[in-house]
């Protein structure tokens, strides 16, 4: 499929899921974003950088003394994520409206990012952690949080029936986590399965450059 396309899908899609964004995705996949966040290792002062960041669900998750920066693809998302950091009171945030694949930011310009439920609703999630790769320093730490393709053959076979749907739905349903790994030149350091069944896997990476 084309990229253009496909990213244009996304965005309808997201745009359809503005409003009930919260509720599909607070309560349910809760843990999973408690985990992403505390794997960070967030220190006083650090730099993060949030990608694809929606509504804003993680805000509240962010020590007070972190300078975070969100992007995401979605106006419609990005406003509801406006207000959240207004309702917190939180004056360190940036948000911006981002393609993720080519972000206007310098090489080395974060400490740490994370992606939280992300990499497999966007068109390319290769070029997204490249992209991710370089802005965040050497040494410093990315965080994602995504459902991957079964190791188990049935489950994975299943998952590969049904993508071209879930690709119209916006997301990608057999996306593999270890040939994305090795394609973008990452190793994980920890990779750890949360959420309801365990259908999700937190992988937290060093930048090593």
């Amino acid at each position: 499929m084309d990229v253009a396309l496909e990213k244009r899908q996304v965005q309808r899609a997201y745009e359809l899921y503005a409003p009930i964004y919260d509720f599909l995705f607070d309560w349910i996949f809760a843990p999973g974003r408690a985990a992403a966040i505390k794997h960070l290792e967030l220190a006083p002062n650090d730099s993060a950088l949030e990608v694809g960041i929606g509504t804003g669900l993680n805000l509240p998750l962010y020590p007070a003394s972190c300078r975070l920066t969100g992007i995401d693809l979605s106006q419609e998302m990005l406003d509801k994520a406006i207000e959240r950091v207004q309702t917190l009171a939180m004056p360190d945030v940036t948000l911006k409206v981002m393609d993720a694949t080519a972000m206007d930011f310098g090489d080395n310009e974060f400490d740490k990012a994370v992606a939280t439920y992300t990499i497999s609703a966007v068109p390319d999630p290769v070029a997204v952690l490249r992209e991710m790769r370089r802005v965040v320093k050497p040494g410093g730490i990315i965080v994602v949080l995504n459902h991957f393709k079964s190791q188990r053959r049935v489950v994975g076979l299943v998952e590969d029936l049904v993508a071209p749907v879930c690709t119209r739905l916006g997301w990608k349903s057999n996306l593999a986590l270890q040939p994305l790994l090795r394609e973008v030149g990452l190793v994980p350091e920890l990779v750890a399965r949360v959420n309801l069944f365990n259908g999700w896997r937190l992988v937290k990476c060093v930048n090593k450059k």
